[in-house]
C-alpha cells in the first residue's frame, strides 16, 4: 500500500494474548473485533478464506505478503457471509486487477462488517504463533468507538475464551433443509448461466451442514448425488425419514466434542444402519468421536493450501488444502477405526475408515483443488460405496 493511501487510512492495533502488539492500518470495517489468531501459509484464495465458515472466531493471518491484489468476486464465495473475526495481512495493494473483480478486498470486509489490518510484521506475526501457539488476540480500529489503546487492546484480547470447548457448527450452520444442485464452476462461464445440467441424479444424499463450504456440495451434485443439506441440530429420524443412500458430514468451525447432538446422530448412523457415510475436517473430527476415539487442540493448527498427506494404502503423496485447530488422538482409536492418511507434516491423522462398515473420513479439504484434484477420488469413493450398498 502507498504511504499516500495509507496515511489517508485510520490506524488499527492487533493485540496478543501474551501482550504482543502490532500497530497498522485498518483496511475493512471500522469495528473492533476477537478470537482466536491463527496463521494461513496459502498463496492465492484470500476470498475462499474469508467466506469458509470453519473460521469462525478467528483471526486470520495470511503469510503471503501481497492480498487483494485481484479483488472479489460473487463466484469464489465458499459461503454466504464472512464468518472469520478479522483478516491480518502485510500489503494491500492499491491497484486491483482480474476480469472477474467486482469489488475490492478492503470494500468487500466492510460490506460484510469485518475489520481487517495492514501494514504489519506478519512474518514476526506468524513465528510467535509457531513458538508460542494459536492465541486469543484482539483487532481495534481507531474509528471502532472503542478506546484506541494497546492496554485495552490487551484486555480484550484476554477477555475472549478461545475455542477450546466452543460449539460454533450449530452457530455457522444453515437454519433450515435445502436441495442443493448446482455443480462444479467453468472458468468463463456466467454466473447467471446454470453450472450443471440437470440430468439424473440416482443417488439421495443427505448433508449435515456444520459450516459447508459449496465446493464440497458442488462436486457431489457433480457426480449424479441429489443433494439435500440439512441443520446441524437436525435429529436422526429426520434424516432417515428421507431414505438416503448416504450421510455426508461437512467441515466447520470450533471444538468438535462439545457437538453431542452430531455425535450421537452419527453413532446411529453408524451402528443402527448400513448407510454409507463420508466426512470432511470437522465431519471427520466428529465421525472419529462417534465411533469411540477423542479429539484434540493443535498447537497452531493446520492452515494451507500446500500440506503433503500420505495415502498410507498406496504410498501416494498428495498436495492438501488444510483447515483445522483440533486432530483425532491417534492413543485414542477403537479397533474398528484405521488409519488411511497422515501429514507429512507432522505424522498427525489426515484419513480414517471405518473396517466394519462402508464409512471413511478426511482431516483436509479435496475440494479445494490444491493438487488441484490429487484427492476428488474420495468424492469418488463416496458415490462407489452409495451404488455398492444400493446394488
Amino acid at each position: 500500500m502507498s504511504k499516500l493511501v495509507a496515511s489517508a487510512l485510520p490506524r488499527a492495533l492487533l493485540a496478543l494474548a501474551d501482550g504482543t502488539v502490532f500497530e497498522g492500518v485498518s483496511f475493512g470495517a471500522p469495528s473492533t473485533q476477537v478470537g482466536e489468531v491463527v496463521f494461513n501459509t496459502s498463496l492465492t484464495g484470500y476470498q475462499e478464506i474469508a467466506t469458509d465458515p470453519s473460521y469462525c472466531r478467528q483471526i486470520v493471518t495470511l503469510t503471503y505478503p501481497h492480498i487483494g491484489n485481484v479483488g472479489t468476486n460473487s463466484q469464489d464465495e465458499e459461503s454466504g457471509a464472512l464468518h472469520l473475526s478479522g483478516l491480518v495481512i502485510r500489503d494491500l495493494p492499491s491497484l486491483v486487477s482480474n476480469f472477474r473483480s467486482a469489488l475490492p478486498l478492503s470494500d468487500y470486509l466492510k460490506k460484510h462488517g469485518v475489520p481487517g489490518i495492514c501494514n504489519l510484521d506478519t512474518r514476526k506475526l506468524t513465528r510467535i504463533l509457531r513458538e508460542k501457539g494459536a492465541q486469543n488476540g484482539c483487532i481495534l480500529t481507531e474509528d471502532s468507538g472503542e478506546t484506541f489503546t494497546a492496554e485495552r487492546a490487551i484486555e480484550l484480547a484476554r477477555a475472549f475464551p478461545g475455542l477450546a470447548g466452543m460449539d460454533l457448527a450449530k452457530v455457522v450452520s444453515t437454519e433450515k433443509v435445502y436441495q442443493w444442485v448446482e455443480g462444479e464452476w467453468a472458468l468463463g462461464v456466467a454466473v447467471e448461466q446454470p453450472h450443471f445440467q440437470m440430468g439424473p441424479r440416482p443417488l439421495n444424499v443427505v448433508a449435515y451442514d456444520f459450516g459447508a463450504k459449496r465446493n464440497i456440495l458442488r462436486m457431489l451434485a457433480q457426480r449424479g448425488c441429489k443433494v439435500t443439506v440439512v441443520p446441524a441440530q437436525t435429529p436422526i429420524d429426520q434424516v432417515l425419514a428421507q431414505n438416503p443412500d448416504g450421510v455426508f458430514l461437512s467441515n466447520g468451525p470450533g471444538d468438535p466434542e462439545p457437538c453431542d447432538y452430531a455425535i450421537s446422530a452419527i453413532a446411529h448412523v453408524l451402528d443402527q444402519t448400513t448407510i454409507p457415510v463420508f466426512g470432511i475436517c470437522l465431519g471427520h473430527q466428529l465421525m472419529a468421536l462417534a465411533s469411540g476415539a477423542k479429539t484434540m487442540k493443535m498447537k497452531f493448527g493446520h492452515h494451507g493450501a500446500n500440506h503433503p498427506v500420505q495415502d498410507l494404502k498406496t504410498g501416494r503423496v498428495a498436495i492438501t488444502s488444510q483447515n483445522h485447530g483440533f486432530a483425532v488422538d491417534p492413543d485414542t482409536l477403537p479397533g474398528n477405526l484405521r488409519v488411511t492418511h497422515v501429514s507429512l507434516f507432522d505424522g498427525s491423522i489426515q484419513g480414517l475408515e471405518r473396517t466394519d462398515r462402508p464409512a471413511f473420513c478426511f482431516q483436509g479439504h479435496p475440494e479445494a483443488s490444491p493438487g488441484p484434484h490429487d484427492l476428488a477420488e474420495l468424492f469418488d469413493r463416496f458415490v462407489a460405496d452409495m451404488h455398492a450398498a444400493k446394488s
